[in-house]
């Protein structure tokens, strides 16, 4: 009989402290992310300036496929690209169909996509993302933490290089990527 007590006692101390295991303890850290130049991606609206031919200039949204469309110029990959590149891209484009001898054009970010805040906040949804955010300032935009959050931690949720979504533990000062989803877990009382 003193066994099967031990053995009571034993698994109810292993439940208990599993019920004390914080919220999202197995996922791994979110790795430390280098300033680097910014990769565009769909849904972000872009400037692009034709300097050679000012009718050649607009906003153009990266479509799901990745790419913008410019009249004259036609289809033009953007995603992964940072905006140089796609400077350098849409230079070539009009240099291959001969519509400037040497053309010069500007890229710049006009609206990035945005980021998801969801879980424990006042008013989870879609925001603006801003350059320098972070996950604190995503959970301020969303209203701040309710009365259940935990503070100190949050996942975020990052497309890899791979183009699949994997989730991360992160403190309040990880900087935000343009697409990045915020969770904030609840407490365990």
């Amino acid at each position: 009989m003193r066994m099967h007590h031990r053995l009571l006692g034993t698994l109810f101390i292993t439940a208990a402290l599993a019920a004390c295991v914080s919220p999202g303890a197995n996922l791994p850290t979110l790795p430390e992310t280098t300033q680097s130049a910014y990769r565009l991606g769909p849904e972000d609206q872009v400037r692009v300036t034709v300097f050679n031919d000012p009718r050649l200039t607009g906003e153009f949204r990266v479509s799901d496929a990745g790419t913008i469309a410019l009249p004259l110029v036609g289809t033009i990959r953007a995603a992964g690209r940072t905006t140089t590149e796609v400077e350098r891209a849409v230079e070539q484009e009009m240099r291959q169909k001969n519509l400037f001898r040497d053309p010069s054009a500007a890229v710049q970010v006009v609206t990035y996509r945005p980021v998801f805040v969801l879980g424990q906040v006042d008013r989870g949804g879609q925001f603006a993302y801003q350059p320098g955010m972070t996950a604190l300032t995503g959970v301020a935009v969303a209203g701040g933490f309710n009365y259940r959050a935990v503070r100190d931690y949050v996942s975020i949720t990052r497309i890899n290089a791979d183009g699949r979504p994997v989730e991360y533990r992160a403190g309040r000062e990880a900087l935000l990527q343009p697409g990045d989803v915020v969770t904030v877990f609840e407490r365990r009382f």
